[in-house]
């Protein structure tokens, strides 16, 4: 009788594309609709599916100038428009999980089979982590004040959360103010909204009332959100401010089994490759490694603006909660 062994559980590469869609589906980045899907860019497909450590993405500029008097002794002059590009960093990340053979008896179930469902919401906490890394850098960069509303260092109960500072964040943005459609913040914030009762509740997608929202913004709620001596860091983000795209790494999953080691050991690896990138604010750092590090991309001075600030759909919101 032959044994059943990992690798005749789990297919990887129909493996990887489970995880890919499970951490689609439970990660609020994308149910909020934060994430733009830049895969069919020409350049992002070309570096996700080979090497590079950065993708280019090319726009055009808006129209400036003063219009033309029309003069029928003088010609119109023709006038260019403008092109610049956004470059985003190329995030090259691995994890592996195992377990022996004798804990699983030990324990009277099936520990690889945990690890491999579970594997979704790993990769979903730790692209937020680098998400909010990368905005830490990005939105604290010297050219991004203007969409920055800090009231920590206020006095008189001007400094705490409340409604009217949250309507001054969204003003940052002017007469795009109403694109805004979600808010990334701590748990402690999303405690402090309870208490004010400002919360409602939009449906998910079984029908249940358990999606927060304030003032109709979807609330991403992760306590990887900065906290420092009391003040508390969060962003509001219009549909499309984030460019994301995945790639295929060579080997995205593998599985293996080591007979000798320690009894009998079993392991899933799984890579992952993805681009998530705040649009109109350029990654300029050069990274040690192959990859950058969340530390590399919250320096702000590896980052610049290239948007004008009210086209860059994020507003970074800093205040404190007593």
């Amino acid at each position: 009788m032959t044994a059943t062994l990992l690798s005749n559980m789990l297919v990887p590469e129909h493996w990887a594309k489970y995880v890919i869609q499970r951490t689609v589906e439970k990660s609020l980045l994308f149910v909020s609709g934060i994430l733009e899907d830049v895969s069919a860019d020409e350049d992002v497909a070309t570096t996700l599916s080979g090497g590079g450590k950065s993708v280019h993405l090319p726009f055009f500029k808006d129209l400036t100038g003063t219009e033309q008097l029309i003069d029928d002794t003088t010609d119109l002059v023709i006038n260019s428009i403008a092109t610049d590009q956004d470059v985003a960093a190329v995030f090259f990340r691995a994890q592996v999980f195992g377990a022996s053979d004798l804990s699983g008896e030990l324990a009277g179930d099936d520990p690889m089979g945990a690890i491999a469902d579970r594997f979704a919401d790993y990769w979903v906490r730790r692209m937020q982590a680098a998400l909010i890394s990368t905005l830490a850098g990005a939105m604290g960069a010297a050219s991004m004040a203007s969409n920055v509303l800090d009231i920590s260092a206020l006095t008189g109960g001007a400094q705490i959360f409340d409604g009217e500072a949250f309507i001054d964040a969204t003003g940052l943005l002017g007469d795009h103010q109403d694109a805004l459609v979600a808010m990334a913040i701590h748990s402690a914030t999303l405690n402090l909204m309870k208490k004010q009762d400002l919360i409602d509740y939009a449906l998910d997608s079984e029908g249940k009332a358990t999606i927060p929202t304030y003032q109709g913004k979807t609330l991403i709620v992760d306590d990887g959100m900065p906290v420092a001596s009391g003040t508390y860091t969060s962003y509001l983000f219009a549909k499309g401010a984030i460019a994301y795209a995945e790639g295929t790494p060579k080997v995205p999953a593998a599985t293996e089994r080591q007979e000798l080691k320690g009894g009998g050991m079993e392991y899933i690896v799984n890579r992952k490759k993805w681009v998530m990138h705040p649009r109109g604010i350029k990654w300029i750092g050069t990274p040690a490694g192959p990859t950058p590090t969340n530390a590399e991309v919250a320096t702000t001075t590896n980052w610049t603006r290239v948007y004008d600030p009210k086209a860059i759909r994020i507003v970074q919101f800093k205040y404190k909660l007593a």
